[in-house]
């Protein structure tokens, strides 16, 4: 049984199959029909295995029996024993003897309805991704006090005179900071702080960081003060990125991980929406106003400190550091029965002694050096690259730092470029919960791989229609505001919930926090790059350049990531070690000479018989569930 590639809402083409797959006949067909190893360097036949297979029961039974001994878990012995069984054959439970009716029945509800979760697993991933809301919330504050605090600090020189450009750069310096110093500093601190205090542990030190450096910056009285205020923000935003996605991901079952982890961006889009509906309410409140659009965003960072500790630790962090017992505690904590806590739990231990053959020294500096040396890591490396990248690419900051200054240029008063900047922040946080609900459908790829081409045609249309002459205002600032607004639909869709997602899902556990961390400093760079050139840009080229050439970006963006981002839907953790083992030219390759003819055959010549053969080969035993799973 494999995916049809016609099927619709099912599996993107060249995604899943029990056949052999791409390329048989290729250089590196001395390895194509090896099935006893796994090559977790280089997996040149695609190949993804549960390394439970081929076990026998009695074997296995003799296995649990030593991993319960060694792990301080033998009085849960039934329950591992039945999850083993599971975890080996998830396809076949129902004609498993061992299991008693109210296992099947537990194992069928999970398989009719993949969001029926326990309600304290949403909680514990909707209270480690708030946080996320302060980096929406202070980019409108930034967004709308860039109307005032320069004339309150003597940096908003006239354009034309002595001081103009000097002062764009340092007001784009000030905008920019918080991800400069996230992406130089802030991140780099994640290992460590996860490693002394662990993954909640960094989230509530985070929380600090963010709950005081905006409410400082609100006091400040000149430039360098507010600057000073906003590298301490950047800190706390860089330890956050970097943790409450990896998180969330490590807490998530695998059928919805992506739509749980993509929270994060609900919760930036919710604090755009929100951060603009504040703006506008002290809007008129006076020199004071910039102050409370800076300082307000301190407030999403209060329930982040307050609940975070009530949140179980991260199953997989424990488990890495051999703490076993409490990694089972916070698996029951987040599923219905001891029997689907087991299967998690002993599937992932499992997958992770095959994971171990990858790591190296336990040292900072040699993990880092491993995300370009190991050629598994180094192809996640990529991949979390160019999908970070590609969120600064797309042009979204363009809007989120200054719509304010945008909608004004385009003929808004101050007041109505706020409230329409509203309409731009809701639309962003509204239409996130249905890429949360589609990622684990279609896929992070399929999503991004439809919608960039999207985000380009309408960041292009809202750049031609500045040229409507402003003698007819009302079609100008209309036809502009609905392409922005069509964009940011486009852009939720895809470069919003995708990128911290999958680079969350990606890295092997000994490298996720250098991973998490370089992927999150990618994205943050980029942006403070953005922050810090945007106001110049606007200066040379105006805003149809401007958003001319973020258009374009966007067609960049989606070459890399058509090249470049494997799928990782219906995957493990642990399994993606195998969907990473395939070599880049092998995944290249095939893009180019199988995905591309296809696409032109069934969506150019509308040929609705157009097949593809399949990239990944997944073993028979696996192939009925992760089929069903994608379907």
């Amino acid at each position: 049984m494999s995916a049809s590639p016609n099927e619709k809402g099912g599996t993107p083409p060249g995604e899943i199959s029990k056949t052999l797959t791409y390329d048989e006949k290729s250089s590196d067909h001395e390895a194509a029909h090896s099935t006893e190893h796994l090559d977790l360097a280089n997996n040149v036949t695609a190949r993804i295995r549960n390394p439970l297979a081929g076990i026998s029961k009695e074997q296995l039974r003799t296995q649990v029996d030593h991993f319960l001994a060694d792990s301080g878990l033998k009085e849960h012995a039934s329950a591992f024993h039945k999850g083993a069984l599971v975890a080996q054959e998830p396809a076949s439970f129902e004609s498993m003897a061992e299991l008693d009716e109210e296992d099947k029945v537990a194992l069928r509800r999970e398989a009719k309805n993949r969001w029926d979760l326990p309600r304290r697993l949403y909680l514990t991933i909707a209270i480690a991704s708030v946080g996320a809301m302060v980096q929406g919330w202070d980019q409108t504050g930034s967004n709308a006090a860039n109307l005032s605090f320069p004339q309150e600090f003597g940096i908003a020189a006239a354009k034309g005179t002595a001081n103009w450009e000097r002062d764009q750069w340092i007001v784009g310096f000030i905008n920019s900071i918080p991800y400069l110093s996230a992406a130089l500093l802030g991140v780099w601190l994640t290992k460590p702080c996860n490693d002394l205090v662990g993954r909640r542990g960094c989230i509530f030190i985070s929380g600090i960081l963010l709950f005081v450096s905006p409410l400082a910056s609100a006091f400040t009285h000149n430039w360098p003060s507010l600057l000073g205020c906003r590298i301490i923000m950047g800190v706390g935003m860089g330890l956050k990125g970097s943790t409450s996605p990896v998180f969330a991901t490590e807490h998530a079952p695998t059928r919805v991980r992506a739509g749980l982890t993509s929270l994060w961006q609900t919760w930036v889009a919710f604090g755009l929406f929100i951060g603009y509906s504040a703006n506008a309410v002290v809007a008129r409140t006076g020199a004071i106003a910039w102050r409370l659009q800076l300082g307000s965003a301190f407030i999403p960072a209060i329930p982040l400190i307050l609940f975070i500790y009530m949140c179980p630790e991260s199953p997989r962090w424990l488990m890495a550091r051999g703490r076993y017992v409490e990694a089972y505690s916070a698996f029951r904590k987040h599923n219905h029965t001891d029997v689907q806590a087991a299967r998690e739990l002993y599937y992932a231990h499992s997958l992770m002694q095959v994971e171990n053959e990858l790591k190296g020294s336990n040292s900072w500096i040699n993990r880092f050096q491993e995300l370009f040396t190991i050629p598994r890591v180094r192809r996640a490396t990529l991949a979390a690259f160019v999908t970070m990248l590609s969120q600064q690419l797309c042009g979204i900051n363009i809007i989120a730092f200054y719509s304010a200054t945008i909608f004004v240029q385009a003929g808004f008063t101050e007041l109505q470029a706020l409230y329409v900047s509203i309409g731009f922040g809701a639309l962003s946080w509204v239409f996130t919960f249905g890429a949360n609900y589609a990622i684990d459908r279609v896929g992070r790829r399929w999503l991004n791989l439809v919608m960039f081409p999207q985000m380009f045609w309408s960041l292009l249309a809202a750049a031609l229609c500045f040229l409507i002459d402003e003698s007819h205002k009302t079609a100008r600032v209309g036809s502009i505001a609905f392409f922005i607004f069509l964009f940011a639909v486009f852009y939720a869709f895809s470069a919003g919930p995708v990128p911290f997602a999958y680079t969350a899902e990606v890295f092997p556990i000994a490298q996720r926090e250098q991973g998490m961390s370089f992927g999150v400093a990618t994205n943050l760079f980029f942006a403070s790059i953005l922050g810090l050139t945007l106001f110049r840009i606007l200066g040379a080229l105006g805003s149809i350049g401007t958003f001319g050439l973020y258009a374009g970006f966007n067609l960049v963006a989606w070459l890399l990531l058509f090249l470049f981002a494997p799928e990782t839907k219906n995957r493990t953790l642990e399994e993606l070690d195998q969907t990473f083992s395939v070599p880049t030219r092998v995944f290249m390759r095939y893009q180019v000479t199988k995905t591309l003819p296809y696409w032109f055959k069934r969506y150019v010549l509308w040929n609705k018989s157009a097949t593809i053969e399949p990239l990944y080969q997944v073993d028979a035993h696996m192939a009925e569930s992760v089929v069903r799973a994608a379907q």
